[in-house]
């Protein structure tokens, strides 16, 4: 395979990364939006009190995935219009987003095996201090927070180590949701599900951050050498270069040919005519 070939399959593979890429960065903005403003995180965020580790890994997910979202974009954006004219500072400017996704990402692995059960935690607590605050006020807006996350997460109060309800347990659920599992049990069932999906979209986004700052360092050093070999008239990575034989520039080819023609000149009709027959005369 010669280099043109191999500059060729390596366009190709930046193209369909660079889609692969945009599609990625939707989703993660698609699960970002949801993390935020989704009914299971909404409903838990509206009685988590202000200054809550809740509260601020809440918004933390929030701005982290929008962020990444944007880079994503941005990346595969400049990558494909770089691959298309051939720009090295487009293809340089994808990397550079591309290798700040990953160090984000890889910030983000950390963290989650770091602390694997930090949300889990404070959504936990956050759900414990609503359910402690309706069980000792009286009937009121605790009560239909607690009511509202009961309905979202489809549980029922906490079970007691017998396994059943309390009376004032009891009181808050629905009689056809009596025997249904407790909310700690369906929160962390929850939590847990949506953890694998993030861990998940974590590890493909690091294998396509890895995969594409591949393919945009060999294009940028293409595209560049490339160029610099143009200019002398060897190579180009256009394939509309390839064929053509390096031509001389007009300047060097007057330079060349402007002597003569003047020197002809100069010498007029008869000169130039005369000149054989003066070698025959002698």
């Amino acid at each position: 395979m010669g280099p043109w070939s191999r500059v060729r399959v390596a366009k190709c593979q930046m193209l369909v990364t660079s889609f692969f890429v945009l599609l990625l960065g939707l989703l993660l903005a698609t699960v970002a939006a949801l993390t935020y403003f989704g009914a299971h995180f909404a409903v838990i965020s509206r009685v988590s009190p202000e200054g809550s580790p809740y509260e601020a890994l809440h918004r933390g997910a929030f701005f982290t995935g929008i962020s990444l979202a944007g880079l994503l974009g941005l990346g595969a954006v400049l990558s494909a219009a770089a691959t298309v004219r051939e720009a090295g500072r487009l293809m340089a400017g994808g990397f550079l987003c591309f290798a700040l996704v990953f160090c984000a990402l890889v910030q983000v692995a950390f963290w989650r095996l770091r602390n694997p059960t930090q949300v889990e935690d404070a959504v936990l607590d956050t759900y414990d201090l609503a359910f402690d605050r309706a069980m000792r006020s009286s009937p009121g807006a605790w009560r239909q927070e607690l009511l509202a996350i009961q309905d979202t997460f489809l549980c029922c109060g906490k079970s007691s180590p017998s396994g059943l309800l309390g009376s004032a347990e009891a009181d808050l659920c629905p009689r056809e949701e009596a025997t249904s599992q407790d909310c700690l049990q369906g929160i962390r069932s929850f939590l847990r599900t949506h953890g694998r999906a993030a861990s998940i979209l974590t590890s493909v986004g690091l294998a396509s951050m890895v995969y594409a700052m591949l393919l945009s360092s060999f294009l940028w050093f293409a595209i560049c050498s490339g160029r610099g070999l143009d200019r002398k008239g060897a190579y180009a990575l256009s394939p509309r270069a390839r064929g053509r034989q390096p031509q001389e520039p007009s300047l060097f080819r007057r330079c060349q040919e402007g002597p003569t023609l003047h020197h002809l000149d100069d010498l007029g009709p008869s000169r130039r005519s005369g000149g054989p027959r003066l070698l025959q005369d002698h």
